[in-house]
């Protein structure tokens, strides 16, 4: 039995070497996710907009496919120009696309922008008919799941031998804590992906801050600083590259030291120095063609879902929820578990977050995941799905908005941390 047992060992081994020793293929996609105007679809981020439709389109919002394979393994990120992703959508999208996709190789990163898709009219489960919440709406909810859909079989389309590269360094005084605590994250994270010829594919940014450039009264179509982001290192990089942004543990931070006149100048403005910095770390990367893909996926569940005590004088008067709609809300569209996600992807380690963390949690993580052997660890804020803001237990008792927001009382901040570490530290020291 012993010798059996060594036997097999030896086998699962030679075939960890064989298996890394495989080449790392990926393609890309991009696909508009702007919905046709004379649809009067409504805009998100805002309960003072009261679900009214879009005047218009400053940019363009997309979806845009990355798909990654090694062996026999196979992975997709899909990053939207987009508020945040009910709990439904990732599960209609893995059902269209079918055989061979499932809920751990699939993962669905919003930037968060405030000047796009409302993310209650994409949720089955919205029966509240509240203006402030933003009303279901069928033909948008489709046309999200089936671009999502597209971004990935598009991307799929051509695989091709890649190198990957990451690098990181830290951004002072753009960004800030607005619940004043002072904690910030100024890390920004930058992966490039080439083709083994030395052709640019894609470009991944990791920066921690909300896109609330645009208020209520901005009624047009955008997305915010992350699309001047990423429109202008495709621009300034050329070559058909496609880039990517995913946003943090951006619960608490908000972006500094714009300049402009105009929301619009000001978001215009903020997206170019961040794009200026990325391009600066992109152009320092030495793309590596060994890269390993890794992936996990779990199950958690949820502390006891109930509403701050003080929701109705915050959060609760920005949406129009009284007591009792409040209790429908939590029944019907905040779930009892949830799915938590990692990837790693050469020294990249993306440890998805399922909602808004503030940044001293996120902070937190990464730090435990670098300590476990991971070269560049971040946090994918509003992985696959939007559950609340999550805060540590002392920022949950202080209150203020972001409180009102958290619909699982003082201990989910914790318990998302062991969640998120679980699923991510294996990949950590790979």
């Amino acid at each position: 039995m012993r010798a059996i047992s060594l036997l097999c060992v030896l086998f699962l081994l030679l075939g960890t070497v064989a298996f890394a020793g495989e080449p790392l293929v990926a393609g890309v996609s991009r696909v508009n996710l702007t919905p046709p105007l004379d649809w009067k679809f409504p805009l998100g981020g805002y309960g003072a907009r009261m679900n009214k439709p879009a005047e218009g389109v400053h940019d363009w919002i997309w979806a845009k496919g990355l798909v990654l394979q090694q062996g026999h393994r196979r992975f997709a990120l899909v990053t939207l120009d987009i508020v945040g992703l009910p709990p439904n959508i990732k599960p209609e999208v893995l059902d269209k696309l079918g055989k061979g996709w499932n809920e751990k190789n699939l993962m669905l990163l919003a930037s968060h922008s405030h000047g796009s898709l409302n993310m209650s009219s994409i949720n089955t489960k919205n029966v509240l008919g509240l203006p402030q919440i933003g009303i279901f709406h069928q033909k948008v909810h489709d046309w999200v799941v089936e671009k999502i859909v597209e971004a990935v079989r598009q991307a799929e389309r051509d695989l091709r031998l890649v190198a990957v590269g990451t690098a990181s360094g830290e951004l002072r005084s753009l960004n800030h804590n607005r619940r004043g605590d002072g904690v910030t994250d100024p890390e920004l994270t930058v992966t490039r992906i080439d083709l083994a010829s030395g052709k640019p594919l894609a470009v991944l940014v990791n920066w921690t801050a909300h896109p609330t450039f645009v208020d209520e009264h901005d009624m047009l179509v955008t997305g915010c600083w992350p699309g001047v982001l990423q429109r202008e290192l495709e621009a300034w990089i050329g070559n058909g590259v496609t880039a990517f942004y995913y946003n943090g543990a951006e619960g608490d931070q908000s972006p500094s030291g714009a300049v402009g006149g105009s929301h619009f100048e000001k978001l215009e403005d903020y997206g170019r120095k961040i794009a200026i910095r990325a391009r600066a770390l992109y152009d320092s990367i030495q793309p590596k063609e060994k890269a390993s893909l890794e992936v996990n996926y779990a199950v958690t569940p949820l502390p006891e879902r109930q509403p701050h005590p003080q929701f109705m004088q915050t959060g609760g008067a920005e949406y129009g929820l009284d007591e009792q709609k409040m209790q429908v809300l939590l029944s019907t569209m905040v779930p009892e578990s949830v799915g938590v996600q990692a990837v790693r992807i050469g020294d990249l380690l993306i440890a998805g977050v399922p909602g808004e963390m503030i940044a001293s949690l996120g902070l937190q993580v990464k730090k435990a995941l670098r300590e476990a052997g991971a070269p560049h660890p971040v946090i994918g804020g509003l992985a696959n799905e939007w559950i609340s803001y999550i805060l540590s237990e002392s920022e949950y008792k202080q209150g203020g908005y972001e409180a009102s927001v958290s619909f699982y009382g003082p201990k989910l901040g914790e318990t998302m941390v062991k969640a998120v570490l679980d699923v991510a530290r294996p990949l950590a020291g790979r």
